[in-house]
């Protein structure tokens, strides 16, 4: 927003009156948060949907349960959504769904930051208004994040009129507390950025190291806000809670930044029309970052109630956990907690900045221009490609790297292949030998095989692996489970044993439903990370998509399969990625596949439906 001010996006609990003391801020114990991210898990499931919300329905939650809030950055709408800004959304996503799976009642808030010069020459360029600008990219984002499967819980905008109301309210309590005042400002300032640099930040000839663009000199009479003035409590909560800022690593940046010394920042500007005028003084507007970084607040407003700071923050606040990209870490994690402790609101429990996606070694943004188009990757490759190849491949906190020919090998050989091959073949052998129906349950068909341990062991560490926000170990340990079925399937060889009749078929037929339970855990596992892909593999089991909306963590526990489970009929749930490769004259040739013996070579491009 301004949150997601700086392109990055690759590109994330006392009340009004609680005394200004950092213990005050947290209600948890650190050694409850380390080493991972700790919520308590004792209460029941998950949200109201949004309009666009295709979230995988899990059972009521209580209303009264305390929420698990999580927030992409608001995304700025100087241009349409790149893959950088689908990439912290399908991550938060993929968080919100496990913490769903877990029972709690939770929150998504995504949207877009729309005020400020940016949008203003954005707009001129397009030959439109602000208003009609904010209103094409806005909509931009929410037909992609429901082409990503992003089951969001709220939706802000920072031109509702709501949150107009709530910034003036917030601005209001921080003048009164002395926090703000008007001086005169001159700097080097980068436009893209929207911020003033120090000099010892840039690069040579003044260029921003982030937008790699020269800032430009700048003097203006401006609104302050005293950030000087709380460089001690952002010390103390930063040495009391050193899991406020996660990875650990952007801690270390973070303490280097207040180290320094922290200087008060300009809220206001002078020439800028498009954006919330200052109370009192209509010729200036509020700063971009003092207007959006309210909009986590605002989003938690209930449609109809009333609009007040005070229902906002009823309503949910303060968030578990702001999911940013690190190149707006500076303004989540030191200008974000320093205006809360003004204001006299909560702190959020987690600030984590997670790195960039490269292309070619290179930051993808939008002023930098070397952006992947996300609608045209999801069109191309499908939604759950999508998502898994991301989380998977990309330690989340770290920079990754695209490549077409990794994504197309990665997602192929985990998806295609260990997944989905696995079922169709285990289906196939159960169709043919046992029409499709389970001789056992689970728990005794797995009885006395080391295999049954292994699953139990792999989802465990999965499990842990989600609630540390490690999502490409939380992807590794599913696949894992999928690498042990085949490994099973090879050992045993069902299809002979059903040659030889007897007890060797008997046998064989539990082999199936030993395999079975496993891709039902898989199904149940993954589904944060690939949802759709999950409900055909639970389909393809003989549930209902009403069985599959109910499903919870604790259902992967071995033993969900019963005997007599009649199995659809199987049909391939995820179909290999084939690459239309083009000639030295630009025309397209057929795609170059290794097949196995008399499996026919289909000459398709895309995603071959099987």
């Amino acid at each position: 927003m301004a949150v997601a001010r700086m392109n990055m996006n690759c590109s994330i609990q006392s009340s009004l009156s609680c005394i200004l003391k950092p213990s005050y801020f947290f209600n948890f114990k650190t050694t409850q948060f380390k080493n991972r991210l700790y919520f308590p898990q004792n209460h029941l499931i998950s949200s109201k949907r949004s309009l666009l919300c295709t979230c995988s329905g899990n059972f009521q939650a209580s209303e009264k349960a305390e929420p698990f809030v999580i927030t992409t950055p608001l995304y700025y709408v100087n241009a349409p959504p790149h893959m950088g800004s689908a990439y912290s959304t399908i991550a938060a996503d993929a968080i919100a769904r496990f913490q769903r799976l877990l029972g709690k009642r939770v929150i998504l808030i995504t949207g877009t930051d729309e005020h400020g010069e940016k949008i203003a020459t954005a707009a001129s360029a397009r030959g439109s208004s602000p208003r009609e600008h904010c209103d094409v990219i806005s909509q931009a984002y929410k037909m992609l994040w429901k082409d990503l499967d992003i089951a969001y819980d709220k939706f802000i905008r920072t031109t509702d009129p709501k949150h107009e109301a709530i910034v003036e309210e917030f601005y209001s309590r921080v003048l009164a507390k002395d926090d703000i005042y008007r001086a005169d400002y001159e700097g080097l300032y980068c436009v893209n950025c929207e911020e003033y640099k120090d000099e010892k930040e840039l690069l040579e000839n003044n260029c921003c190291p982030t937008h790699l663009k020269p800032c430009v000199p700048r003097k203006e009479d401006n609104y302050f806000f005293a950030l000087s003035k709380y460089q001690k409590s952002l010390e103390e909560i930063l040495e009391q809670n050193p899991d406020f800022v996660q990875p650990s690593y952007r801690l270390n940046e973070v303490q280097g930044w207040i180290k320094n010394g922290l200087r008060d920042f300009s809220i206001s500007r002078a020439a800028v029309e498009w954006g919330i005028p200052v109370p009192n003084d209509n010729k200036q507007t509020i700063y971009v970052w003092f207007d959006a970084l309210l909009g986590y607040i605002t989003a938690l407003l209930e449609d109809k109630e009333q609009i007040s700071l005070q229902s906002a923050v009823s309503s949910g606040w303060p968030a578990s956990l702001h999911l940013i990209g690190k190149d707006i870490l500076r303004f989540h994690a030191v200008y974000w907690p320093a205006m809360l402790m003004s204001a006299g609101l909560s702190l959020p429990k987690m600030v984590f900045g997670h790195g960039f996606l490269t292309k070619d070694g290179m930051k993808m943004g939008k002023s930098l221009g070397n952006t992947i188009e996300p609608n045209e990757l999801v069109n191309k490759f499908g939604a759950d490609a999508v998502r898994y190849f991301f989380l998977r491949e990309v330690e989340f906190g770290s920079d990754g790297d695209y490549s077409e020919e990794r994504f197309v090998n990665i997602v192929n050989a985990h998806l295609a292949n260990t997944i989905g091959n696995l079922l169709n073949r285990t289906l196939g052998l159960l169709k043919k030998n046992c029409q499709s129906t389970l001789v056992v349950d689970s728990s005794i068909a797995a009885e006395g095989k080391d295999f049954k341990d292994t699953v139990e062991e792999l989802v465990e560490k999965a499990r842990i692996n989600y609630e540390n926000l490690s999502l490409s170990s939380a992807c590794e340990a599913v696949l894992e489970i999928g690498n042990a079925g085949n490994l099973y399937m090879d050992k045993h060889q069902p299809w002979s044993l059903f040659k030889q009749g007897g007890a060797a078929s008997e046998a064989a037929a539990k082999d199936l439903v030993v395999i079975l339970e496993a891709m039902r855990i898989i199904a149940i596992a993954l589904s944060p990370v690939a949802p759709s892909l999950c409900r055909q593999i639970y389909a393809q089991l003989g549930y209902s998509d009403d069985q599959f909306d109910n499903i919870n963590w604790s259902k992967t526990k071995w033993g969900g399969l019963k005997g007599g489970q009649v199995m659809a009929q199987p049909k391939p749930v995820f179909a290999r990625i084939e690459q239309i490769k083009e000639n030295e004259n630009g025309a397209e040739t057929a795609p170059q596949k290794v097949v196995k013996k008399k499996e026919k070579k289909q000459k398709v491009q895309g995603v071959i439906e099987a």
